[in-house]
């Protein structure tokens, strides 16, 4: 008797104990939508956790954190899960869409072969102000000088955030002193960690959860941000019939483009479920979604149809060979550059 109940339980149980894909990513990425698309389908259940920086995500991760089965790194932060032995090799039989990636974006020098990594979305990091307040002082947004120089700073003093990521705001220092974003000359550093701290006491805050709310209320006027939330902070603004137009360009020095990806953690609990929504998030319509929700530019060439073509006639969410020759990707540090940088963020969040 024991043994037939045992059979019986074997065989109503599924053949997974969980159904039940954990993904940990940037907030709001992938629509409500498109997971509620991919739960129908795979007849599972998505639990979805965030980070607001690569840096958070990877002190999380390399301190040990588990039970993750896809994860959304930006593409820099690849190379330290890898070598850190926190990744699985993607099987590519599982994958079929992967086709469907434009050239320009697989096989970079940060997952060579796309051995762990398939990308999914990039952004520009650029500024967004309030083109009535900045129009009225007299201040041009098309120089980083908008966010590090004392001198037109002291006209906004207060209504300035940056993001609270240390990649992204020393890479900005690094390219308004003339250097290149991925540095790695103690000399640059140094430079840029002085243009920090001159111009910190002109800013309001360090800001990478609220920042879009703030510029849409007007509390803020400048930005150091994301295209796709600079955007949305476009279409708030206008949705809420603000009395101010929400604005966001590149910069003369130069831009930094990010790339996002997605990663099956080495111990996923459910890497059969992982390669099914990467291989679902590669199909053209569920790529473009990301596009149209937040903004973001696309690296699925099977998404152009599907992107609102309002979206696409946007320069930095669809950027042409001029613009993109332009932008300049993060690329992975070595461990004495992240240690600097993040020795040095640390001491200037501090006021040190």
């Amino acid at each position: 008797m024991k043994k037939l109940l045992l059979l019986l339980a074997l065989v109503a149980s599924p053949a997974f104990a969980d159904d039940v894909l954990h993904l940990f990513n940037w907030n709001n990425a992938v629509s409500p939508e498109t997971i509620k698309r991919f739960e129908a389908r795979c007849k599972c259940t998505v639990k979805e956790s965030y980070f607001g920086s690569m840096e958070e995500a990877l002190a999380k991760l390399t301190g040990g954190a588990q039970g993750f089965d896809v994860i959304g790194p930006s593409n820099y932060g690849i190379p330290p899960l890898a070598k850190q032995g926190l990744l699985q090799p993607l099987d590519k039989k599982k994958l079929p869409n992967f086709k469907h990636l434009d050239p320009a974006f697989t096989d970079t020098a940060l997952d060579r072969g796309n051995t762990y990594s398939v990308p999914y979305d990039f952004t520009v990091t650029l500024v967004g102000y309030n083109a009535n307040r900045l129009k009225a002082l007299g201040i041009n947004a098309a120089s980083w000088a908008v966010v590090f120089d004392p001198k037109v700073l002291a006209k906004i003093k207060g209504k300035v955030t940056v993001l609270d990521d240390p990649r992204e705001v020393i890479a900005a220092a690094l390219r308004y002193n003339g250097h290149s974003a991925n540095s790695t000359d103690p000399a640059h550093l140094s430079q840029a960690v002085a243009t920090i701290r001159a111009a910190r006491p002109y800013w309001a805050a360090f800001n990478s959860q609220s920042y879009i709310k703030e510029l849409t209320l007007g509390n803020i006027w400048v930005a150091l941000g994301y295209s796709n939330d600079l955007y949305q902070a476009k279409l708030d603004a206008e949705a809420a019939k603000r009395p101010f137009t929400i604005g966001y360009s590149l910069q003369r020095e130069g831009n930094g483009m990010t790339a996002d990806s997605f990663v099956i953690h080495k111990r996923a609990p459910r890497p059969d479920l992982a390669h099914r929504f990467i291989d679902f998030m590669l199909e053209g319509k569920n790529a473009a979604e990301i596009t149209n929700n937040i903004g973001a530019g696309n690296p699925n060439v099977a998404a152009r149809p599907f992107i609102a073509k309002s979206l696409l006639a946007i320069p930095v969410i669809n950027p042409d060979h001029v613009t993109a020759s332009r932008l300049e990707q993060l690329s992975d540090l070595d461990a004495a550059t992240r240690r600097a940088w993040n020795r040095a963020w640390t001491e200037i969040k501090m006021g040190r």
